[in-house]
């Protein structure tokens, strides 16, 4: 009998072309980042919902992380925050409020005003 691997279930996440510009951007600037470089998308308690995004860019990925590539951008996902984000798309938006980046959650049941933080 052969030995049976643990599957990480798959998950989707997505960047729009305007984000995607401004992850690209941002990480241009870093100074010294290997080509294992990542953006670091994470779901973390907190915020007036319950739940927060979190964006970091991080020099490689850890175990058990989902690596998704989404319009040239690498992003690692925990197996915590994978559940919250499956589905998710970042946009980058400017309006009359300002400019930064949101979240399109299909698992969100919930969220602000401030569009940073939902509930699920």
């Amino acid at each position: 009998m052969a030995a049976t691997e643990t599957q990480i279930p798959t998950m989707v996440l997505g960047v729009t072309e305007p984000a995607a510009e401004e992850i690209r951007k941002f990480m241009a600037g870093e100074e010294g980042l290997p080509q294992t470089a990542g953006l670091r998308v994470r779901v973390v308690p907190g915020g007036c919902s319950g739940f927060q995004y979190s964006l970091n860019i991080e020099e490689e990925s850890k175990p058990n992380d989902h690596v998704i590539e989404s319009n040239g951008v690498r992003m690692f996902v925990d197996m915590f925050s994978a559940q919250y984000l499956n589905g998710v798309e970042i946009d980058y938006v400017t309006n009359v409020m300002g400019s930064g980046f949101t979240f399109k959650n299909p698992n969100a049941t919930g969220g602000c005003g401030c569009g940073s933080s939902f509930t699920a």
